[in-house]
């Protein structure tokens, strides 16, 4: 009984995250160039995709990723009028070998927001993928989508988020 509910509990502090992930099994080496793509917005939360490329390179950097650039500011898909984030994504892929980068990661936002209620609890939906520059394969990838409490931050929950889902990727 003792067990049953210290799991009970453990599941409940734990907040509510769903993730999925690639087999990812390629092991990739930290000490390789990596670039930094557009981490595409599909919300109605202005620059949510900005946040989640700032809080993905952060995590990067503590993994070991040393060698880490970003694609210029000027390719940023965040634009009212013309949503052209496939075309963003060719562009800074091209920069991004251009620069010699091994990696490229990149992703969407599907979902980062204060959800509508009393308690308005925090709610992050992210997509990440880590391709060869080179040969255009997918060497990793995950999705996942998490909510908070009602008192904690949005970026917090989303940088959790993130973190889960590159744990997962065998940074070496």
């Amino acid at each position: 009984m003792r067990i049953a509910l210290t799991l009970a509990l453990a599941a409940l502090l734990a907040g509510c995250t769903v993730t999925d992930r690639g087999p990812g099994t390629a092991t990739l080496d930290k000490n390789a160039k990596w670039a930094l793509l557009p981490i595409v917005n599909h919300t109605d939360t202005p620059q949510a995709g900005l946040r989640a490329e700032s809080i993905t390179d952060g995590l990067l950097r503590a993994r070991g990723v040393g060698n880490l650039v970003r694609y210029p500011a000027a390719m940023n898909p965040e634009t009212l009028f013309e949503p052209a984030e496939r075309k963003v994504q060719d562009e800074a892929r091209k920069w991004a070998r251009a620069e010699g980068a091994r990696y490229g990661v990149y992703g969407a936002v599907d979902e980062w927001r204060y959800k509508v209620g009393v308690d308005g609890e925090p709610a992050v939906g992210v997509a990440l993928f880590i391709v060869d520059l080179q040969s255009g394969e997918v060497l990793w990838s995950a999705v996942g989508g998490k909510s908070g409490w009602s008192r904690e931050a949005l970026a917090a929950v989303g940088q959790k988020l993130i973190r889960e889902l590159l744990a997962s990727a065998r940074i070496e």
